[in-house]
């Protein structure tokens, strides 16, 4: 079969392109839609450049990197508008591939890098061609490795991966974006192809959209509402310099944080390689998605993109218009790097936030996609000397979007450039990555002193970031774990990282994890060690689905996934990184736990609730909708309290815009090495407390399914081990 593929892909390419190659018919075409646009009569081009004094159209006749290939000139009186170069080529059609040479002046003390030698990518390509083989090397604009102001006269038209024309005709059968308010939502973080590339995963299409779908009964069966993805934009994996130590392998940008095209989906997780077949799949993979009622939300990295620092390669925006598309410096040879990855995106120039807001409304129009999440999502607020402001256009225009008003946007509040903006981030309806939340959670139950109040707040909405301008508890997204750092397991087994397998002596990845290792470093054969990381993880699952806010599992942490205490895995495509699905049995008391603790949370919406917690009564009796204990009964003294903490949360009203109550709830949590015996408050008039969740219980008495729960031995008492969490709700006697 595998013999086939080149000939099956010749095929479409024979399909889909004019009868014979070259005397192309160049007609005048328009200005908008930017990109590449099918119509009846051809293909329409569009592409912006202000600077640029000649523009040249390539065509290719096939994929192959010596194919024969077209220069279209376009005239500048009939195929310019303003700064828009445009034309139509007759009888083109879906599946033609394409490249631009663009020349202007190339000045880099004055920020200008036009190199008419070098091709260049459509930032509005809907597809491109195979990246395995790229030579980045031939893209860079300069021909002195020292100098960057020198000038390549290398072509490298048969090196540089092709843009593909798309239809973007699709049968989406009735599908629309599932748009689910984000207060009912429960996010899995995932990447695409490490979800399904581990042998074990069972699948026909490993590491593929595909093998996305094959997951699907899995993730209805651990109940998450909706999957976020790491980037699947375009990019080049094999732009990292560094080899694996213990290998010797070359390791690859396997997170995908460096865009090469933003309306491209990663042609390499598709299944299908004709060309735009990744586009299909895509789609694919997000109608059957929403066909059994999961969303999808895309990682996308607006902050920077893979053409890097004044020594980086030239195959798109850098060469299209250097100074409008990047933050330049004074000096505008050189470019500002509030992103840490060598320059950064011009977001609040005019043009840019066109391009922004075509790129997100296209994957909501035509991808169908749910949301996104703005990596570095601070710079987006930068203007264009790369100053902080009050009131972005960007954000607001996002947040403002007739296209996005119902989409989900949620941002990593903070860039390198030393942003921090969690519970500040402007642009009125944007969710935010709490990162307050995930610190303080792991440090309280790392057992770290003086961490309980900071564990109530956590708790109760995060009202200290998000009470003062108008925002609600679901704007704070909650995590304990993200792809970046450690999994869940490796949280409870290592005290330090162990990334020496990324090959920078072990210097990268972050220090402050917070983590324990409960008596041994990585995996332990002692069973006393091995349940109390159990109960640990145990522990931070029900935290956080107890917590007022949105609820975002990683990826695997179900069922225990390692990375053997790597915590900055992006560049470990392989093992380390990918989904033993084995760990799923192997560890099936922990995914029941999990299961069950999702399921928990939303059937209750007191955990929901779409306003803060007020601490005064629901108007229907004395009971504020949340008190405060500790393990004696007594309010806390929140300078003193250590380890113990108690709440009670009232159920009446619970969900106050569907006017809807809820169960009552007594919930324990004991962080110290000790038990601790904790006095209970009074159940509501004619009601009881029944045990629904005990951490320190073997599986499957740690959660008990609806209608099984236990009355207390002792109403008023409740022993608590170490370290342990339980959750009591209120029933009728």
């Amino acid at each position: 079969m595998a013999a086939l593929v080149p000939l099956l892909i010749s095929m479409f390419y024979a399909r889909v392109s004019p009868m014979s190659f070259g005397n192309f018919v160049v007609e005048a075409g328009k200005a908008l839609p930017l990109g590449a646009t099918v119509t009846e009569k051809g293909v329409n081009f569009s592409l912006f450049s202000r600077h640029a004094t000649a523009v040249t159209l390539v065509l290719f006749e096939s994929f192959a990197s010596d194919s024969t290939y077209e220069k279209l000139a376009l005239d500048t009186r009939k195929n310019r508008t303003g700064d828009m170069w445009h034309c139509r080529v007759r009888d083109l059609k879906a599946g033609a591939l394409y490249l631009y040479l663009v020349d202007g002046p190339y000045i880099p003390e004055k920020g200008f890098r036009f190199n008419v030698h070098k091709s260049l990518i459509d930032p509005y390509a809907k597809a491109m061609t195979d990246l395995k083989g790229w030579d980045i090397e031939a893209c860079m604009g300069y021909s002195d490795p020292a100098n960057d102001l020198s000038f390549s006269t290398q072509e490298d038209l048969f090196t540089q991966p092709r843009c593909v024309v798309v239809d973007d005709t699709f049968d989406w059968q009735g599908d629309v974006p599932l748009n689910y308010p984000l207060r009912f939502s429960v996010l899995y973080e995932t990447h695409i192809r490490g979800l399904t590339a581990h042998q074990s995963s069972a699948v026909a299409h490993p590491g593929t959209y595909r093998g996305v779908i094959e997951k699907i009964p899995f993730f209805k069966e651990l109940g998450v509402t909706g999957l976020e993805f790491l980037p699947i934009q375009e990019f080049n994996e094999r732009e990292l310099p560094h080899i694996n130590p213990r290998t010797g392998e070359l390791l690859v940008n396997y997170w995908g944080y460096s865009t090469v095209a933003f309306f491209a989906p990663k042609g390499t997780y598709a299944s299908d390689k004709t060309p735009g077949g990744q586009v299909r799949e895509f789609k694919e993979m997000v109608r059957e998605l929403h066909r059994m009622g999961l969303e999808v939300i895309l990682d996308i990295v607006f902050n920077h993109t893979a053409e890097g620092n004044e020594r980086g390669p030239t195959f798109s925006l850098r060469g299209l218009d250097n100074t409008i598309y990047y933050m330049l410096d004074e000096n505008k040879r050189y470019y500002k790097n509030y992103s840490g990855c060598g320059n950064t995106v011009n977001c609040n120039h005019p043009v840019v936030r066109s391009f922004i807001l075509d790129c997100l409304r296209y994957w909501v129009m035509e991808m169908h996609v749910d949301g996104f999440r703005f990596d570095l999502g601070s710079i987006l607020g930068r203007d264009q000397q790369g100053r902080l402001m009050e009131n972005p256009p960007m954000l607001e225009r996002i947040a403002e979007d007739p296209i996005l008003r119902h989409t989900k946007i949620i941002a990593e509040a903070w860039d390198a450039g030393g942003a921090y903006q969690v519970g500040w981030f402007p642009g009125g309806r944007w969710a935010e990555w709490n990162d307050r939340y995930r610190d303080d959670v792991r440090r309280y139950w790392r057992g770290d002193p003086r961490q309980t109040r900071f564990l109530a707040t956590r708790l109760s909405g995060s009202s200290d970031l998000y009470l003062r301008d108008g925002r609600k508890p679901f704007h704070s997204i909650n995590f304990i774990t993200s792809h970046d750092g450690f999994t869940l397991k490796d949280l409870v087994s290592y005290n330090y990282k162990h990334n020496e397998e990324n090959g920078e002596q072990n210097r990268d990845g972050s220090n402050g994890n917070y983590s324990t290792n409960n008596g041994f470093e990585g995996p332990s054969t002692n069973p006393n060690i091995e349940a109390i990381r159990e109960r640990l993880l145990k522990n931070f699952i029900a935290t956080m689905m107890v917590s007022l806010g949105t609820p975002m599992l990683l990826g695997g942490d179900e069922f225990a996934r390692t990375q053997g205490g790597n915590n900055n895995a992006y560049c470990q495509d392989n093992p380390i990184s990918w989904y033993d699905w084995s760990f799923q049995e192997k560890n099936r008391g922990l995914f029941r736990f999990v299961r069950e603790m999702i399921a928990f949370r939303l059937r209750h919406p007191g955990f929901m609730r779409p306003e803060f917690y007020t601490g005064r009564d629901g108007n229907y009796n004395a009971i504020p909708d949340i008190s405060w204990f500790d393990e004696t009964g007594a309010t806390p003294d929140w300078e003193k309290i250590e380890t113990c903490l108690a709440l009670r949360m009232d159920g009446s009203k619970a969900d106050t815009l569907a006017d809807r109550d809820d169960n009552d709830f007594f919930i324990m949590f004991n962080a110290g090495n000790r038990q601790a015996t904790f006095m209970v408050c009074a159940p509501p008039p004619g009601k009881q407390w029944v045990r629904a969740v005990d951490t320190a219980l073997p599986s499957p008495q740690d959660i008990c399914i609806p209608g099984t729960e236990e009355p207390l031995p002792e109403p008023e008492l409740y022993l608590m081990k170490a370290r342990s969490m339980v959750v009591l709700l209120s029933k009728p006697l």
